[in-house]
């Protein structure tokens, strides 16, 4: 299997093929290993393979997803039942998150999809390997 690096992801993601996580942090160098808590991210969540996407940002991802999953959370996601967490990136800062947030706000669908079916084909729920 081909080694998940930077230009063939974007920056970003989970190898689920092989069972394991894998994080670029745009700010350092190399693929590591990562927590998830209280570190800032940015995530896109479906309703369903190829449905209603959203993306967002966070400071903790496990407490923000779980709010999205348990209708928490006022608005897009609630009304339209976008709570499978699909795609998600670790950052060092919650500046860089922000700004990859608004970067990918910007991409045409089809870029996003491709971002997502990457590193996660089956749109697996990714929550259970967060918790």
């Amino acid at each position: 299997m081909t080694p998940l690096t930077p230009s063939l992801l974007g920056g970003i993601g989970a190898d689920l093929r092989s069972g394991s996580l894998l994080f670029v942090i745009p700010a350092k160098a190399g693929i590591q290993g990562a927590s998830v808590n209280k570190q800032p991210a940015v995530y896109i969540l479906a309703s369903k393979r190829n449905g209603t996407l959203y993306i967002g940002v966070t400071s903790d991802l496990v407490k923000r997803i779980w709010e999205h999953k348990n209708n928490m959370v006022e608005g897009f996601t609630k009304r339209y039942g976008v709570h499978q967490l699909i795609w998600y990136e670790l950052h060092e800062t919650m500046e860089s998150a922000i700004e990859r947030e608004k970067r990918l706000k910007e991409w045409k669908r089809k870029w996003k999809l491709e971002l997502i079916e990457r590193t996660n084909p089956n749109w697996q729920d990714l929550y259970h390997t967060i918790v």
